[in-house]
């Protein structure tokens, strides 16, 4: 770049890339914050009151590491612009015009904590909606409702309640294993989830066991845990996933696997549910997860739910998917 300032440069720089970024520059004197113009992943802005009198701001990914350090939230930086923090204060720029907003709706449904604020929504609120809604698409005589900790908790909360059928935590999270869809090799995703879950078998043994979770990735997870539940004792088991079947890989940060290892990707609903050995299989339909995270202006990105990209995205194996080529 020919500018002479680092925001300057930056601001360059910044105009030759396409996708989701949030980026935070530490400088000797100054904090330099961007965000995308398509405002992909959340980055939050916060402040704290310092011991001298003087307050810091801060930055993070999600507004729940604001309270574990006694800031306060104050909103978050926009799509397409740049925030400088230095000793003569804060100064907020556009470096670019914002695009359609497409904020990626992943946050809601897994990545982020419950507790956070995303996207200007609490997660908590928007996972409870989705199993609400999933228990009134997809309603199934049972005996209980059992979460897959530890995303899947607030949507069973929500499907417990709408149905009225008790929810049940009888499967116990190892908080020391994370998390196995983006683990490199299958071996290791499955003895993941050995590592992962235990059941508690008395909560299942004997019971129409109605198993909530986020998604479905490749489907060897799901397969895992609905055995798991059925050998702890359970007389039949009924997934309810509280999100549209992932039928697309995402390239905004999302580690997804590629186009034929997604099992929505290949298979259908019954197919996947003699797959994964369940009783039944239900999914979200779009329409209820635009309802679960208030989206009636279209802000949010689906891509992996509709292979529509926000961006334009030149990808091989979508090509070749595409036209039937090898």
């Amino acid at each position: 770049s020919r500018e002479r300032t680092l925001s300057g440069a930056l601001r360059d720089a910044l105009l030759q890339i396409e996708g989701a970024f949030s980026l935070v520059f530490l400088a000797e004197d100054r904090i330099i914050v961007a965000r995308d113009p398509y405002g992909f992943r959340p980055l939050a802005m916060g402040r704290l009151e310092m011991a001298d009198g003087r307050a810091a701001i801060v930055f993070a990914s999600e507004t729940c590491a604001f309270d574990l350090i006694g800031a306060t939230y104050t909103g978050d930086v926009e799509p397409g612009e740049m925030v400088i923090v230095s000793p003569d204060g804060i100064r907020r720029e556009r470096y670019t015009p914002p695009e359609a907003p497409a904020h990626c709706v992943f946050e809601h449904v897994y990545f982020s904590r419950p507790d956070s604020v995303v996207f200007g929504k609490p997660v908590a609120e928007s996972r409870e909606r989705m199993g609400r809604l999933l228990a009134r698409e997809h309603p199934v005589e049972a005996d209980v409702v059992v979460p897959v900790p530890d995303s899947g908790v607030a949507a069973a909360i929500g499907y417990a309640s709408e149905s009225e059928i008790p929810y049940r935590q009888a499967l116990i999270r190892n908080h020391y294993v994370g998390r196995t869809f983006i683990e490199p090799s299958q071996a290791i995703r499955d003895f993941g989830v050995k590592l992962k879950l235990n059941p508690v078998r008395h909560l299942l043994e004997g019971k129409r066991v109605i198993l909530v979770d986020d998604s479905i990735v490749r489907g060897t997870t799901s397969r895992k845990i609905v055995r798991m539940v059925r050998n702890a004792g359970a007389s039949e088991v009924h997934l309810r996933i509280s999100c549209p079947p992932t039928i697309s890989p995402c390239y905004y940060g999302v580690d997804t696997p590629s186009l034929h290892e997604l099992i929505a990707a290949k298979y259908d609903i019954k197919q996947i549910e003699e797959y994964v050995e369940a009783d039944s299989l239900a999914y979200l339909s779009l329409e209820s997860l635009r309802e679960s995270v208030k989206d009636s202006d279209h802000r949010f990105c689906y891509a992996c739910y509709t292979g529509k990209y926000p961006t334009l995205v030149q990808i091989d194996e979508i090509v070749m998917a595409k036209t039937g080529c090898c």
